[in-house]
């Protein structure tokens, strides 16, 4: 972070750099373990050097358990929210996957049609932003400070 702004190509290098880190429940260490929501915390600590905040601990099925938007709320509180129909690259991506539910799942934008996420089962990895993805895009979010 150069003077207080963070410039996209360094999120997406830090975004990259977790690849291959293996899958774990709220965690967010690279190479160790994360979920979505580790790998967003991990590449913001890797950009600010420090966490914006610390998530109370969560049970795989919080969503549906506490029955509010919390993973959006957090990104609205904490992060710059984007164009919907516009993410680019350095992007949060906020997905509800299913279409009556919360949102439960972030990644990072790395290309017009890729990102990078965690999933349970295969870690964190690189895939393309299909259109399976974008159906189930309900926010788009900018790290504070971001070039544009």
């Amino acid at each position: 972070m150069q003077g207080g702004r963070v410039d996209r190509d360094e999120i997406v290098r830090c975004a990259r750099a977790w690849i291959g880190t293996p899958y774990h429940h709220q965690a967010s260490r690279l190479g160790i373990g994360a979920d979505c929501l580790g790998l967003v915390r991990g590449v913001y600590r890797s950009v600010y050097g420090k966490d914006a905040e610390e998530p109370p601990p969560y049970t795989p099925d919080w969503g549906e358990a506490v029955g509010k938007e919390t993973l959006l709320a957090a990104a609205r509180r904490i992060l710059c929210e984007g164009d919907l129909h516009d993410p680019r690259p350095g992007d949060v991506l906020v997905f509800r996957m299913f279409p009556d539910a919360l949102a439960k799942h972030t990644g990072i934008m790395t290309t017009d049609t890729m990102m990078v996420h965690a999933a349970e089962g295969t870690g964190v990895l690189e895939v393309p932003l299909v259109r399976w993805w974008r159906r189930r895009l309900v926010g788009v979010f900018g790290f504070p400070g971001i070039e544009v």
